[in-house]
């Protein structure tokens, strides 16, 4: 038997599996079913002599123990393929050549099945980084998104429709997404020119679409992902229409520092001068149910990565959640951005990540922090004024800090997907187990 093949079956083996149980049914039906038959044979052979030819058919010149052990192989056989033939024959309208075999498939369902309950805050690239990874090792993943975006598609569906802006969900979504990959390629579509879709994503529309047939956005994004096969849940941090504000700090040579208030998500970044401070119009915002209770309910909670001052902030300047996250017993980490955000975090190590994390939520809402220490050369970007966030010696952190190498290798500003991912779920396991 080929090493494969024999992996695969001894799969089917492994705990947690929920198939050994109904196999073991099945042969004690079998069983049972061939010692009723085997009872009523001897009681017609007890009525009746039976023709001579049964001697041979019945195998009667050969001991006892051997018709045992020759009969039970050969049903063992003829058990094992036709179980595999009938797996096949049922499951091939759903099988589509290249797709890994069931056994590996209903393995890790399996494995994903017994994942902690994570929850990850957050908005914008970082956050759809982090949940492509997450996916791989739990089913019970929740993603709390802002909703303070106000540029782009979302910003004009906002202010045109009255929506909560669909951005940042239509990309959580498509990074959960187990649907083929042309579905998620149409959600993530963006429209050319064209009058009055120029810059429309398609995913933008559909969810605002499905806001008005439901009749809720918080439904309208259940139904979005029934559609794409979402393993997950996607919510917003509330759904009072709020503005991210910031108050800016401009150095001018040989002057008093001077002070400016910039209102809008997306106009924050592009303003000259140094973040003091960011908080929510109106300031007393209810948070959205569903998602107090799914970091109440938490074993792991995630902020980041993303952009500190406008993605990330935004979910904690909501006060039920930030009280959410410190009432919950869950395991908390923050995860330091690898590269610095011109305009936002310029020239920020962790430290400072942390510094400005703790300035508007307050010290103690996270366990660890967790940030990258491999560095890649000069860093290259879309955008000029990258840098990466470094630890400097002298710097001191007030919370665990934990490093590894979490950069991606082919888009160095960003997080890798699947070492973030697996980072984070081993500090969960042996945080578990201390």
């Amino acid at each position: 038997m080929k090493p494969g093949i024999r992996r695969g079956l001894l799969r089917w083996l492994l705990p947690g599996m929920h198939v050994k149980r109904w196999l073991l049914l099945l042969i004690a039906g079998i069983t049972l079913f061939s010692l009723g038959c085997a009872y009523l044979l001897r009681a017609l052979y007890d009525v009746r002599p039976l023709p001579s030819f049964f001697y041979y058919l019945t195998l009667q010149f050969i001991p006892r123990w051997g018709r045992a052990l020759l009969l039970g192989a050969v049903g063992g056989v003829l058990m094992a393929v036709g179980l595999v033939r009938l797996n096949r024959a049922l499951l091939a309208p759903f099988l589509r050549p290249g797709q890994e075999k069931v056994v590996d498939a209903l393995y890790r369902h399996r494995q994903r099945q017994r994942g902690p309950k994570v929850v990850a805050i957050g908005g914008g690239t970082g956050l759809s980084v982090l949940l492509r990874g997450l996916k791989e090792y739990t089913d019970h993943l929740t993603a709390i998104v802002t909703v303070a975006d106000d540029g782009g598609s979302s910003g004009r569906l906002r202010r045109e429709l009255g929506v909560l802006p669909p951005g940042d969900f239509r990309n959580c979504l498509a990074a959960l997404s187990e649907a083929e990959g042309l579905t998620t390629r149409l959600f993530q579509y963006r429209f050319g020119e064209g009058a009055g879709l120029d810059g429309h994503s398609f995913g933008n529309l559909f969810i605002t679409a499905m806001a008005g047939v439901t009749g809720s956005f918080e439904q309208a994004l259940v139904e979005s992902s029934r559609v794409l096969a979402v393993r997950g849940r996607v919510l917003p941090s509330t759904l009072q229409d709020v503005t991210l504000c910031a108050d800016l700090r401009e150095e001018r040579e040989g002057m008093e520092a001077g002070w400016r208030r910039v209102e809008g998500e997306s106009s924050i970044p592009r303003q000259a001068g140094t973040i003091e401070r960011v908080f929510l119009e109106p300031e007393e915002v209810s948070a959205y149910p569903e998602a107090v209770k799914a970091i109440l309910e938490a074993d792991l909670i995630v902020a980041g990565p993303g952009s500190l001052y406008t993605s990330v902030l935004p979910n904690l300047l909501v006060p039920d959640v930030t009280q959410a996250i410190r009432t919950s017993r869950a395991m908390k980490v923050y995860v330091c951005n690898v590269a610095t955000q011109p305009g936002e975090t310029g020239g920020y190590s962790v430290s400072d990540h942390l510094r400005a994390l703790q300035k508007h939520v307050g010290p103690g809402l996270f366990h660890l922090v967790l940030a990258n220490d491999r560095f890649l050369g000069a860093m290259a970007g879309p955008s000029w004024g990258l840098e990466w966030v470094r630890l400097s010696p002298q710097d001191e952190v007030d919370c665990r800090l934990l490093t590894a190498d979490l950069v991606d290798e082919t888009f160095p500003w960003r997080h890798d997907s699947h070492k973030l991912a697996r980072c984070l779920i081993e500090l969960y396991e042996t945080h578990s187990r201390e």
